[in-house]
């Protein structure tokens, strides 16, 4: 399955920070109605797409989840000189920070740089100690009067990266979580036929604290949950081979936990012999720091869900930029499609 760049590079390019989902959020309206027989949006701005089983007397629904926000920032003071201080929303790991670009969604977009004290003035003390978010200031190249005129006290703050073509792989800013958004609206092009109700939620603010998945999963109450998300792919220069997670290329990631949720041992059978009958490349993945969506969709519902997560192994994580490969994004889109059209003939009860 050949990787659609155009649709790939739109959804991981366009800003869409936790609580500021708005433009993304539009954008998959656009794409995925088209797609299933009902859209809507709940009051936290997930984005519910509804396609409806074939063979469902009992009203079973499967709640696929891929969160559209993605790290970013918010700018908390204006100086008398018009630099941005800011918090994150999200992790970020800050000596990645230095010298980037990022845009400020105000009034209007406007391109500024991540400043901090230059290397030339630093004492060696400085020189040798890990930077903090706080050392860092955006320069709008402009001053306070300028800047008030565009930008105010809570704007958000996104990366500036377009999406790039490496080998065999994609690179881009917010591979976390766009290329699950993408994932996600790939399969349901080729989902034709699935036997239960599927909803497809694109939910927002996983980055702060799963809080569109915990909501959606409460207000849809799935029998069955599956989350996409990205997981590391440690497998650089340095790394021992326990510390990898994940490898490049190696196929979609089965998750087995993470540091919120244990996945149901039946998903997780399902997943890796729905894999093996469709010869579908794939590896274990056990994360032992971190969560995502999985633990929303598996304990909000009100018997909770029996779930797991296709996770997509991605290098650089929450830094400037993040690379996955494109053959591991085929094998989720295959995954996927292969379970929620598979899910109904397995013995859930062992």
């Amino acid at each position: 399955m050949s990787t659609n760049i155009s649709l790939l590079k739109r959804v991981c390019e366009v800003a869409g920070a936790p609580g500021f989902e708005k433009r993304i959020r539009d954008l998959v309206i656009e794409e995925v109605t088209p797609l299933v027989d009902e859209v809507k949006v709940d009051n936290l701005g997930n984005v519910i797409a509804i396609k409806k089983g074939s063979n469902n007397p009992e009203n079973k629904r499967v709640m696929v989840a891929a969160h559209m926000d993605e790290i970013g920032f918010i700018v908390t003071h204006i100086d008398d000189n018009g630099f941005l201080r800011f918090h994150t929303l999200g992790g970020f790991d800050p000596k990645t920070l230095t010298a980037q670009r990022v845009i400020v969604h105000g009034k209007k977009d406007l391109v500024g740089v991540m400043g901090s004290k230059p290397i030339h003035v630093m004492s060696p003390e400085e020189r040798t100690k890990l930077p903090k978010t706080t050392d860092y200031f955006i320069d709008l190249g402009m001053s306070k009067e300028e800047v008030e005129q565009y930008i105010q006290i809570g704007d958000p703050v996104t990366r500036d990266r377009e999406l790039v073509e490496m080998g065999d792989c994609v690179n881009c800013k917010s591979i976390d979580n766009r290329v699950a958004v993408y994932i996600l609206l790939e399969a349901l092009k080729e989902l034709k036929n699935p036997p239960y109700d599927v909803y497809a939620t694109f939910t927002v603010q996983e980055e702060v604290g799963l809080r569109g998945a915990n909501v959606a999963a409460h207000s849809i109450n799935p029998d069955f949950g599956i989350a996409l998300d990205t997981t590391i792919a440690f497998d650089v220069p340095g790394a021992s081979p326990h510390e990898k997670i994940t490898e490049l290329g190696k196929g979609t990631a089965i998750k087995v936990m993470d540091a919120m949720t244990i996945c149901d041992y039946r998903m997780v059978a399902f997943m890796k012999e729905t894999a093996a009958g469709k010869n579908i490349k794939w590896q274990p993945e056990i994360l032992t720091a971190g969560g995502t969506d999985t633990a929303g969709v598996q304990r909000m519902g009100k018997q909770g869900a029996i779930a797991g997560a296709i996770s997509i192994p991605t290098r650089h994580l929450h830094q400037v930029i993040e690379m996955a490969h494109k053959e591991d994004i085929a094998a989720s889109i295959a995954l996927l499609n292969a379970c929620l059209e598979n899910i109904d003939q397995y013995d859930w009860k062992h």
